[in-house]
């Protein structure tokens, strides 16, 4: 059994969701179901999603009544609805990023801090590993990756090193790749020089950009009238993500020339659920140090047209 995983920011989620009994909620990263357990716990109904065997593993352990649980990715959030009898939904939860288990088990290749295969697979029955990656892909598509995922100020120079590197000495594992990243980049402000390769490296190989992307637009599209969705980022390039798709679906009013206002924005047509991204207190912070990072924003549909 894996570490326990500690949802982050549980009684916020909650009351974002706004869960009524009877509701039907989709957690499109279930995850070990903590804040799908929350959710049943109120009273709601949960679809989870996930594409991580041993996660969904360790849900169907448990035997939680009200959570169904199935396996696949949050982009196909639409159509995996549609296949379990769920046209729509009362609300939408994404939790991004990595699990602590997932993070902690040496063997899924997530974090430098434990030596072993450089993998990163969300599903390790799919697509290639970190160490595919890093070994063949050229030095300017490992910079362009470095750049965008990780915002990597030297991912120039740390792609062409990679390149020169892996000849002689291909990566296999995640100390091989942080032991090499400590060498060429240096520590700085108080950062492992591995932190920003391999969240890089982790969202390219599982398409986490793409998968947000396909997991809003379908998503929304779920929601019943009045239905909320809402999503934790940890990282900025992801909750840049959610925030501009959230505004374009708020809105705005525009002054017409002939006198009066008309609101333009994206259909459907929502509102914000807090004015500001909302972060864990302190207290939970220094109780899972993981919260740190971790932004909450949602939006809940208005049911106007505009």
């Amino acid at each position: 059994m894996s570490a326990a995983h500690i949802p982050v920011m549980l009684r916020e989620v909650l009351d974002g969701l706004d869960v009524k009994p009877g509701g039907r909620y989709i957690d499109g990263t279930l995850g070990r179901a903590g804040h799908a357990s929350g959710i049943v716990a109120r009273g709601g109904e949960v679809l989870g999603i996930d594409r991580d065997d041993q996660a969904l593993e360790e849900v169907a352990a448990k035997h939680i009544k009200g959570i169904k649980a199935v396996k696949g990715v949050h982009g196909d959030i639409a159509g995996i609805a549609n296949a379990n009898g769920w046209e729509k939904a009362d609300g939408i939860l994404l939790d991004l990023g990595v699990s602590s288990p997932q993070l902690d088990e040496a063997g899924r290749g997530f974090s430098f801090m434990h030596d072993g295969p450089l993998d990163m697979r969300m599903d390790r029955t799919q697509g290639v590993t970190a160490a595919d990656f890093v070994n063949s892909e050229s030095a300017e598509r490992l910079e362009e990756v470095f750049r965008e995922y990780g915002e990597e100020p030297q991912a120039r120079r740390m792609a062409r090193a990679i390149v020169e590197e892996r000849v002689p000495r291909p990566f296999r594992t995640t100390g091989d790749l942080a032991r090499f990243a400590g060498r060429l980049l240096g520590y700085r402000g108080g950062k492992h020089p591995a932190t920003r390769i391999f969240q890089a490296l982790r969202m390219a190989v599982n398409d986490e950009t793409g998968e947000l992307e396909r997991a809003l637009e379908g998503g929304i599209g779920l929601l019943n009238p009045g239905g909320r969705f809402v999503v934790i980022t940890f990282e900025s390039i992801t909750d840049r993500m959610v925030k501009r798709f959230f505004a374009a679906h708020v809105g705005r009013m525009e002054s017409l020339q002939g006198g009066g206002e008309r609101w333009e924005g994206r259909q459907p047509r929502a509102r914000t659920i807090w004015r500001r991204a909302v972060k864990a207190t302190e207290e939970e912070c220094a109780a899972n140090p993981r919260a740190r990072s971790a932004k909450l924003r949602g939006i809940t549909l208005t049911g106007e047209e505009g």
